[in-house]
């Protein structure tokens, strides 16, 4: 727990009625309250509610891993009504909310011109809920700048929804609708409103979306037009290798300035990987690149060094974890870390490599050429005497980190 005079922040805490009654004050006064996993009643809602109406300071409101359920949070959002509310920010994830909860929050939304944050992912909205939502939102005078609706029933006839709201909201930064079955079509009537000239957006989570190639089709003519889209997470979609070529063919667009890409789990295989390596060779913009659980194997690992081994690369992050490699790609990834600058970050947990493979890695981590700042090697089985190097190497390299 932890308490100042501008926040009340809670975690996994079963609050007793004494505690309870202690913190009540604090709630109305506090800038910024957080009870998170606490056991929130339908009682304790009302109290929250008393509190939130006589206190005019309240700019975020975190209420995560409660079970509201509807009846409690209508209770919260009649607190969040009154006029002199200037609240900001409002996280309901998992809360066990319905369609029903969101009318009175498209309400709230509607009323309050400074609210910049609205996450209610994890909860069975479905596709009405998100259309009433997204109907408060274009009402709404408010400058939103992130929407978060991950794992809410969205659908693909709601990508219309927010489209609208993400061509008229020019302020809005972050939009996270992964695992939601959005599918191509969603995608398709999405993009239009990515495209808009107002749009700068900077975040997109579409993961597990039911995403094909085709989809990342549409997206692709995104990237190449809007240099704002900084962070994109496609993981868990069925992209292919013909995905991953779309995708690399954009990252080498002038017009694409993306930084982090998640690519997780998209069915990539070897095949990809010299795209991916020109990608690395060339781009000037990507500093993180998720691409595990992909089956790349020892011959696509050994493409993405041929790219990370030129002077030009920039990458800063590479996750490689649970992709079929092998000892065999250790002579190439120790080389590239010598021949690299710019790597300070490399996963390659869940692979099958053993002594031989991690004693090549450890003699160029070593060397005082080599900048990287974090190995991660969850699930790899090592020898004593391995393990001894490793705590060795981290005791005379003071700036690296291995972490298993």
């Amino acid at each position: 727990m932890s308490l100042d005079i501008q926040s009340l922040d809670i975690q996994c805490e079963e609050l007793s009625d004494a505690r309870w009654a202690e913190l009540l004050p604090l709630l109305q006064q506090c800038q910024v309250v957080r009870l998170d996993d606490c056991g929130l009643t339908e009682a304790r809602c009302k109290d929250i509610s008393s509190a939130l109406r006589v206190n005019p300071a309240l700019a975020e409101l975190n209420l995560r891993s409660n079970e509201l359920g509807d009846v409690g949070v209508h209770c919260v959002l009649q607190g969040l009504q009154t006029p002199s509310c200037k609240i900001q920010k409002l996280r309901l994830e998992y809360c066990s909310l319905s369609a029903a909860s969101c009318e009175p929050l498209a309400s709230v939304l509607r009323a309050k011109p400074d609210f910049k944050e609205l996450t209610v992912s994890n909860n069975d909205i479905n596709e009405a809920g998100v259309r009433v939502l997204c109907q408060g939102l274009k009402d709404s005078p408010c400058q939103l700048e992130a929407l978060k609706l991950e794992s809410c029933g969205v659908t693909s006839d709601n990508c219309r929804d927010l489209c609208g709201i993400v061509a008229s909201k020019a302020s809005l930064r972050e939009l996270a609708l992964g695992s939601n079955k959005l599918g191509d079509v969603g995608m398709a009537e999405l993009c239009p409103g990515l495209l808009h000239p107002s749009s700068r957006l900077r975040t997109l989570w579409i993961w597990e979306c039911g995403i094909t190639a085709k989809g990342c089709g549409d997206l692709c003519r995104v990237l190449r037009a809007k240099e704002s889209l900084k962070e994109l997470s496609l993981a868990g979609n069925e992209l292919g290798d013909e995905g991953a070529r779309l995708l690399c063919e954009t990252l080498l667009e002038p017009g694409c300035q993306l930084e982090s890409l998640w690519v997780k789990s998209c069915s990539f295989t070897a095949a990809c990987c010299s795209h991916f390596s020109s990608v690395l060779a060339q781009n000037r913009f990507l500093l993180e690149l998720q691409i595990s659980n992909n089956r790349l194997e020892d011959a696509g690992v050994r493409e993405l060094c041929q790219g990370l081994g030129q002077p030009g690369s920039v990458l800063r992050v590479l996750w490689l974890a649970d992709c079929d490699v092998s000892d065999s790609s250790c002579s190439s990834l120790a080389a590239t870390l010598l021949a690299n600058h710019s790597l300070r970050e490399l996963d390659l947990s869940n692979n099958c490599l053993g002594d031989a493979g991690i004693l090549q890695l450890v003699e160029s981590v070593r060397q005082p050429g080599c900048l990287l700042e974090q190995l991660v090697l969850y699930d790899i089985y090592w020898s004593e005497e391995m393990e001894d190097r490793l705590q060795a190497l981290e005791k005379d390299k003071p700036s690296l980190r291995v972490i298993s």
